[in-house]
């Protein structure tokens, strides 16, 4: 069975103490995650320490990094590198979100170069994916998304490849209170995978997490996570109050 993930991206926001809070907010309320869920969180860069400690010992649960530079170590003023997070323990690090890709003018060979770094280090990506309005609007989605695949992730061999969660998000969805319906999430996560079968086969395809990120919030994601190709979500604004992702965190597949 796959594995279902309920990530939280804190993006900019939150102050140190909001952000102890918050954990400790999230921590105190009854939520439950089998042997093939995670809960993971997304802090920005100051906080990962804090957050990792705050953690310890919490069955399933995962600190991620929000970015990570592209080589190792160097005059990057400013950059974080994998080998940093390697030693604070993290597990995780988000790679082309829409957010980077827009402001910050990271393109898919770039990011095939974080992918390939945090794999040698042992650290998993969680890949974004996703088409703007007018893609959408033009009917091209599926074109878009296949190269923003091919172009970051077909260099991986078949057992690097599973070493990485695909997030889905429909970049007019994100922040904008407007929500892919379940059925126009199923139909990007079964194209996404049957690219992904296309090019590993089915079994390679079938193990590999697919989440959905979008605007998700504890109101819709039960019937978003319900679709058999959703494997949880990537969530933004909906992670930053307690109630709201702890009902997310047990909207996942049982």
């Amino acid at each position: 069975m796959r594995t279902q993930i309920a990530a939280a991206n804190w993006k900019m926001n939150l102050t140190l103490q909001q952000g102890e809070a918050l954990l400790d907010a999230i921590i105190a309320q009854p939520h439950s995650l089998n042997a093939n869920q995670q809960a993971v969180f997304a802090v920005p860069f100051p906080y990962l320490a804090m957050a990792q400690q705050k953690l310890a010992g919490k069955q399933n649960v995962f600190v991620a990094a929000q970015n990570c530079y592209s080589k190792k170590n160097g005059a990057y003023t400013g950059e974080t590198s994998v080998e940093m997070l390697q030693s604070l323990g993290i597990q995780y690090v988000v790679l082309g979100h829409s957010e980077r890709r827009e402001y910050f003018h990271e393109s898919n060979q770039f990011l095939a170069e974080k992918v390939n770094i945090c794999l040698e280090y042992n650290i998993r990506p969680i890949f974004c994916c996703g088409e703007p309005l007018s893609i959408r609007e033009a009917n091209t989605q599926n074109a878009f998304v296949a190269k923003q695949l091919e172009e970051s992730l077909y260099h991986l061999s078949a057992e690097q490849l599973q070493q990485v969660v695909i997030a889905y998000e429909p970049i007019w969805a994100i922040g904008t209170g407007k929500t892919a319906s379940s059925a126009q999430a199923q139909e990007m996560h079964a194209f996404i995978r049957s690219q992904l079968a296309g090019k590993y086969g089915t079994a390679v395809a079938d193990s590999i997490s697919i989440l959905y990120g979008g605007s998700v919030k504890a109101a819709n994601a039960v019937d978003i996570f319900g679709q058999p190709d959703v494997d949880g979500g990537l969530v933004g604004g909906a992670s930053l109050v307690a109630d709201e992702f702890v009902a997310i965190i047990n909207a996942l597949k049982k």
